[in-house]
């Protein structure tokens, strides 16, 4: 049988992340994999990606659980005070 590379987790992938995030002076406390994909959701709302297509990369099986995020990306659309942020 041949061998086979260990699967990346969650865990390991964090630990990667945080990693790389202490070596570019970035608190690393703060960053997590669900700040990463969570980033990516809202970035991907924003620039108007469609919802199966988000749910595809994040992996996410409830639409729900995206569709907050994209609220939260599009909270400032269209209001008066939007072109101040």
């Amino acid at each position: 049988m041949p061998d086979v590379a260990p699967r990346l987790t969650h865990r390991s992938f964090a630990n990667i992340l945080q990693g790389y995030c202490a070596a570019a002076g970035l608190d690393a406390s703060t960053l997590g994999a669900h700040s990463l994909r969570a980033g990516y959701i809202t970035t991907a709302a924003e620039r108007g990606a469609d919802l199966a297509r988000i749910m595809d990369q994040s992996g996410h099986q409830d639409p729900r659980t995206v569709v907050g995020y994209i609220r939260r990306a599009n909270a400032f659309k269209g209001r008066s005070g939007s072109r101040f942020l």
